[in-house]
């Protein structure tokens, strides 16, 4: 009788993260050809790539509750897949308060930010393909420190656009919209950092 292949966490962790890719990649598409407002047909694209990574996750938890011996602590691969499934929603979310406020212009930062997002969960993904070799960390902080720069960039955006709006506007309305939409891009760029510090946590605890 043939013996089934022993589940592998590490290759189940980097298909979450090329789902959150594949949310990048559509909020990117979307806004870069944007025909003056967010489509329920791309809410539902958006919405199914979540779905897939939910489906992904629940599948990694059934065989996590059924195993006793994990490559990293149970506690770590649930709290990492967590991660990535919360970088995944946060970029559908960018789309849902763009369609909810019904938007019909996009500001450059916008496109800027999207190719940002995009940018980190590559690199993000490139953290979780090396991720099996945490025991031998060196290239794995390096990817580490590009989600990180990334990020960085990702905040020093944040304050110039908060601060230009905040400069040229005084519509309560239009203060309000935007302040929600550029902040929840923010927290598509947040979300990939923490993901990728709760992986320097597991090199630690086992270095």
């Amino acid at each position: 009788m043939k013996k089934s292949k022993k589940y592998d966490y590490f290759e189940a962790l980097e298909g979450l993260s090329k789902c959150s890719y594949q949310s990048a990649k559509h909020l990117q598409k979307v806004l870069s050809n944007y025909e003056g407002e967010i489509t329920e047909l791309q809410i539902r694209e958006a919405h199914e790539i979540e779905h897939t990574g939910d489906l992904k996750k629940h599948d990694m938890m059934n065989y996590l509750m059924k195993e006793f011996i994990t490559p990293i602590d149970r506690e770590d691969i649930v709290t990492i897949s967590q991660g990535i499934d919360d970088v995944t929603d946060a970029i559908e979310d960018v789309l849902i308060k763009m369609y909810m406020f019904h938007i019909k212009e996009l500001p450059e930062a916008t496109l800027k930010f999207a190719e940002l997002i995009l940018s980190c969960c590559d690199a993000m993904r490139s953290v979780m393909k090396e991720f099996c070799r945490f025991k031998k960390p060196a290239k794995l902080h390096e990817l580490i420190i590009e989600v990180n720069s990334i990020e960085n960039e990702g905040d020093a955006l944040y304050t110039d656009v908060i601060r230009s709006l905040y400069s040229a506007s005084t519509d309560p309305v239009e203060l309000l919209v935007w302040t929600e939409i550029y902040q929840s891009m923010e927290n598509c760029l947040d979300s990939m950092e923490d993901v990728t510090s709760d992986m320097e946590l597991v090199v630690m605890k086992n270095s």
